[in-house]
Order: C-alpha cells, then structure tokens, then sequence
C-alpha cells in the first residue's frame, strides 16, 4: 500500500479509504490510486473492474431506542438485510438511539452522515432535528424519513403511511365496534413529538366528531412506547372513566395496555386498536383482547427506502418530492396473515448504545 501511494502521489490513508471504498474520495484521486494499484500488481484486473464501478452508498438506518416491538421488528429485519447483503450492494447498518430525544437524534444525524451517503430516519419534528437535515443534506448526505416524517426540503421523501387516514380509520373501526355506540374512548401515544403520533390523532378527532358524536374522546396520554407506561396510563383511564368503551393506541407497546385490561377483567369489553403486526400484538388478536391492528409492512419499508438511494441524480430530478403511497394493512383476528420463521438476529452490542 506504501508503494501504491508513493506512485499514485496520495496519502497511505487515501490509499485504504479507496481500497476500502469509503466516501470523500475525488474520482480523479480513486482512478489515480486504481491505476498505480493494478500497475503495481498489488491487484488483479477482476479486482480493478470491480473497483472501477461506482461505489454503491453506505446507508445508515437511524431508530428510537425502547421497547416498542415494532421498531424493535423492524431494526432486526434491517440487519438481517444487510448480513445478507453481497459485497458489491450498498453497505446497510442500523443503530438505535434515545427515543423521544430531538437532540440526541440531530447528533445522531451528524455523527452518521460522515460515513453514511444515506440515511433513513424515524423523524422527531423540532428545530433541531431540522437544522441538522438541512445541515448533512447540504453536505450530500441524502435523508429519507420513514414511519414518522419532517416535511423540509433537506429530506427527499417520506416512507409510511398516511398517519392521518390511519388515525381516521382507527376511529371508525372503533365508534362501528363500540356496542352501545356512547360512552368514552381513549388515546395513548408515544409522544406528539413524532408528527405520525399527532396527524393519528387529529384524523381520530376529526373522525370522531363527524361520525360518532355519542363517543367522548379523553385526552391523549403520552406513553412513550413504553409497555409499563402504557399499562400505569391505561389503568387511570379505566378507574377514573366507569364509561369507557375503547382505547386506540396510535404509537408501540400495546402489550402494556393489554396487561391493564386483563388486570381489571376489561380484556374483549373495552375496544382495544393499535398498530403494527408484532408477535406481542399478534396474540393479543388471537385472544381476544385486540380488536384490530393497522400495520405497515416493515419489509417493504426497508425495501422502499433502499430503493429510493439507489435511485440516479437524472431519477431523482423526475420524482416528485413528498409522501411515497404506502399501503396500509388491516389485521383482525380472522385475517392474520401466516407467521414468518426468521433466524434469530443478534444485535449488536455497539449498535444498541445511544450517542
């Protein structure tokens, strides 16, 4: 390598930045140190070849550390897409990083975008959060939200669902499952830090007041994903409403809601909605004690946004900036898709601390 960067005129670190194919390396540098290389014979005319085509993006996947099987679901399935990536694909890792926390994720963003040419990200919509995305963005980082967006030019599409149909849709399976059609229906969320949390919200209230006028929504509850939060909250909702006769959770952790109704016998009287398909809310269908979950597909979440950075500069400028169309699934204890068998992924343990 030392002979390689005295003939190519570079440094030994540009050397292995370009063997390495990591990024902030000038084309004209990478030809150069290629070139020097194969003359050299310090690699074979395969290896040239391979090296010569463009170098495909490293792509970090950023989501809120806690217990939400959900999120949980989805940075498993990440990295197993990228244990079983070629070396030739774009390199994928995923981390977890303080839930809630628009500080740490804008740090986060920074800390990431000197690695990473992509980076997809469950967005927290604050200042910071922005400041740092138009920052990396402004330093060729491309960024793509998912599950939660950050409407700003910095990002060049969102990936998820239409969190404000989800919430209208919830509040019309809840008002048509409440039996009599009165009483006091409840909401509890992560945090409306995340805009999917709160745009579920306004369509559940907006839905609410249009079509169920007899139901009387409480005010939202924060949870924060939390299973042992959601339970303390869902236990209030129940000894300080003698009417309630629903209970929409429009962020993760249903299992912490579903402990609380098994608790004081309310499991299958009080309508229980969530999201996401998990092993946690599967069962929770299965006994009775969901009515329906609202899921997007985490597969295809994480196929649509490696999609979207593989996408050329010419692809680019065609695409219309904004919300790709995301299908939403309805799961009911009848319609449960089959279970999918995946070798058990082990995190690993650098990725799982916060910055």
């Amino acid at each position: 390598m030392a002979d390689v960067a005295k003939a190519a005129g570079v440094s030994l670190a540009t050397v292995d930045r370009v063997l390495n194919r990591r990024k902030g390396v000038k084309t004209r540098t990478v030809e150069r140190v290629l070139k020097a290389a194969l003359d050299l014979g310090y690699m074979s005319e395969g290896e040239y070849e391979r090296l010569s085509k463009p170098r495909p993006p490293n792509i970090t996947v950023l989501l809120p550390m806690g217990t939400n099987p959900y999120l949980r679901l989805l940075g498993e399935k990440v990295r197993a897409v990228a244990d079983t990536r070629s070396r030739d694909a774009a390199p994928l890792r995923c981390f977890f990083i303080e839930s809630f926390d628009a500080a740490a994720l804008a740090a986060a963003i920074r800390h990431h975008a000197r690695w990473a040419d992509g980076i997809a990200f469950m967005a927290i919509d604050h200042p910071l959060v922005r400041e740092a995305a138009e920052e990396v963005s402004a330093g060729g980082t491309r960024l793509v939200t998912i599950v939660s967006d950050l409407p700003h030019p910095s990002r060049e599409a969102y990936i998820g669902l239409d969190n404000q149909a989800a919430g209208r849709t919830a509040a019309h399976l809840l008002g048509r499952f409440c039996r009599p059609n009165q009483g006091s229906v409840a909401l509890v969320a992560g945090s409306r830090n995340y805009r999917a949390h709160a745009e579920r919200e306004m369509g559940f209230l907006g839905l609410i007041e249009e079509a169920h006028p007899d139901l009387k929504v409480i005010g939202m509850r924060e949870g924060h994903d939390d299973r042992n939060e959601n339970y303390r909250h869902t236990l209030s909702l129940i000894a300080q409403n003698a009417d309630l006769v629903g209970i929409y959770n429009v962020g993760g952790s249903s299992d912490g809601i579903a402990r609380a109704l098994r608790e004081r016998n309310k499991a299958g009287q009080i309508v229980f909605i969530g999201h996401g398909l998990t092993h946690d809310t599967r069962r929770l269908l299965i006994e009775g004690t969901m009515d329906a979950v609202i899921n997007s597909d985490p597969d295809m979440i994480i196929s649509e946004a490696l999609a979207q950075f593989s996408l050329t500069p010419e692809e680019l400028s065609g695409q219309r900036a904004g919300h790709r169309p995301f299908k939403m699934d309805l799961i009911l204890r009848e319609n449960l898709p089959p279970t999918q068998i995946a070798p058990t992924i082990h995190a690993r343990r650098n990725q799982d601390q916060s910055l």
